[in-house]
């Protein structure tokens, strides 16, 4: 019984769902923010991490839409848009499959009004990978979205 117990719980840490939520206030108006990032097929334009995008099932706009994302470092990232709301200005994606040590990832970006301009909300669920540390995944993910979010004030005007 000891041994059941303790595969148990070993089972539940492994399960366990972590989120990361990172946001950014830009002065550009809530349609122009969207207009930047709604285009699932376009992240390159705005995100640095990105080398490019190829749309390999539906238009990239779509409740299932499936890209292929590049990493400037070689990583391919595919994912499947799961939601997509242009009159809330938000989406949500999963990653299928990816180098990232995250399993289950689940994220939605939102674009909402905020005083002066927008808010630009990047948030995430996921379980991470056996072996990985989840500070190092939580970090790994933050960094990510602090990239592309960090630099949409260039992009955005």
């Amino acid at each position: 019984m000891g041994l059941l117990a303790a595969v148990s719980v070993a089972a539940g840490a492994a399960e366990k769902t972590v989120t990361v939520r990172e946001t950014v206030q830009l002065s550009a108006p809530p349609s122009r923010t969207w207009d930047t990032i709604k285009d699932f097929a376009t992240w390159q334009l705005w995100h640095p991490a990105f080398a490019g995008t190829e749309v390999v099932k539906g238009d990239g706009h779509s409740k299932g839409a499936v890209r292929v994302l590049s990493a400037k470092d070689g990583g391919r990232f595919t994912e499947e848009l799961v939601a997509f709301d242009a009159a809330a200005r938000s989406f949500k994606y999963r990653i299928i499959e990816s180098p990232a040590p995250v399993i289950g990832y689940v994220s939605t970006i939102e674009v909402q009004p905020a005083p002066g301009g927008s808010s630009v909300v990047w948030s995430s669920t996921f379980q991470v990978k056996e072996g990985t540390p989840e500070a190092d995944a939580k970090k790994l993910i933050s960094g990510v979205y602090r990239a592309g979010l960090d630099n949409l004030a260039s992009v955005v005007r």
